[in-house]
């Protein structure tokens, strides 16, 4: 049986209000359906493709993040090798090294000097199926 999402579980997955999906949903832009008198549903394909569609880079500090360990601090050493780059960012009292694609330290333009935000995860991500 193909998953379906009622308009507040979409609206969760995409990061976008309920009034959002809904403006979508009549706009045509995310097919929707009833089942008698019941509650729209959305077919996960579909709340999937709408997914993909949105998944061009923001802004840097455009959106929000689940992450709470952000330290902003200012750039003070930048490595850059053909593929990788060593940035290091002094933020207060902490010394926070990343290791980033080479591509990714240019488009954010990180060089010795530049204010930057560390965002501080674990090194591990599991998935679930809820």
């Amino acid at each position: 049986m193909a998953a379906t999402y009622r308009i507040a579980e979409a609206a969760a997955l995409l990061g976008v209000s309920d009034d959002t999906v809904r403006r979508w949903i009549d706009g045509g832009r995310l097919p929707a359906r009833r089942d008698g008198t019941g509650p729209a549903v959305v077919d996960g394909a579909d709340l999937a493709r709408v997914a993909t569609q949105l998944r061009e880079a923001p802004e840097p500090g455009t959106t929000p993040s689940s992450a709470r360990n952000r330290l902003t601090g200012i750039v003070t050493n930048v490595v850059r090798d053909t593929v990788m780059a060593q940035v290091e960012i002094q933020a207060g009292p902490f010394r926070v090294v990343s290791l980033m694609s080479r591509e990714a330290a240019d488009e954010l333009g990180l060089e010795v000097g530049v204010r930057a935000v560390a965002t501080v995860k674990a090194t591990q991500v599991s998935v679930d199926v809820p």
